[in-house]
């Protein structure tokens, strides 16, 4: 009785070590679970949306690994994401901490935004207005939001919120997308912290993302 009760402990722990390698591996080089945090991305993706986010849309770099472990030197099986993708990515001043935004920009782009309108390459993204975005406001009241359908110029449609066209970072300098980066900006435009901020996001690395 105790070889069998000692046996079945054995399987038990042998089943649960298996468990966590397939679970390993499939993080690491298939789909990992993502938590969305902010509201930069509504009204795509909303603040508690959980998501798995491909690790071989783009390939593999050392950040597929758990820890970012530095195993693997630049991008292996690389492709370039295209405009108009959700894309995860390491945020460059930390190497560590993961961002969502919304592909605008391939390398060699020129980018800018002028009284809150995109444009790419010197040529302004068309946009129509839509059905307001509606979120709870006060006391259990209902707010519309400004919501636009943005045709990127690759033909890619997509919603984004634009509440004003006079914050901060609804009027840029021209931006130029460097070789082996790309730029991204949050789908609710008034409220993210995105490629247009250099000093804190900047340009991503296409060797960061994931799909």
């Amino acid at each position: 009785m105790a070889t069998k009760k000692s046996g079945g402990v054995w399987d038990t722990i042998k089943t649960l070590i298996y468990a966590v390698l397939i679970a390993l591996f499939i993080r690491t080089f298939a789909f990992e679970p993502f938590n969305i945090p902010s509201g930069s991305m509504i009204p795509t993706l909303l603040v508690g949306d959980y998501l798995f986010v491909s690790k071989y849309s783009y390939g593999y770099s050392r950040h597929s690994l758990p820890l970012s472990l530095p195993l693997i030197p630049g991008r292996v099986l690389s492709s370039v994401p295209e405009r108009g993708d959700v894309a995860v990515f390491k945020l460059p001043r930390d190497n560590s901490t993961d961002y969502i935004k919304r592909i605008v920009g391939l390398p060699g782009d020129k980018i800018q935004v002028r009284e809150g309108r995109l444009y790419v390459n010197g040529e302004i993204v068309d946009r129509k207005q839509v059905k307001p975005f509606a979120v709870r406001g006060p006391l259990g009241s209902t707010i519309g939001i400004p919501q636009f359908e943005e045709t990127l110029p690759n033909g890619v449609k997509h919603r984004i919120l634009e509440q004003s066209d006079t914050f901060e970072l609804d009027n840029t300098s021209v931006y130029t997308v460097p070789p082996g980066h790309v730029f991204g900006m949050g789908d609710n435009r008034d409220n993210s912290e995105d490629s247009r901020v250099l000093r804190r996001v900047g340009t991503i690395r296409t060797a960061a993302t994931g799909r």
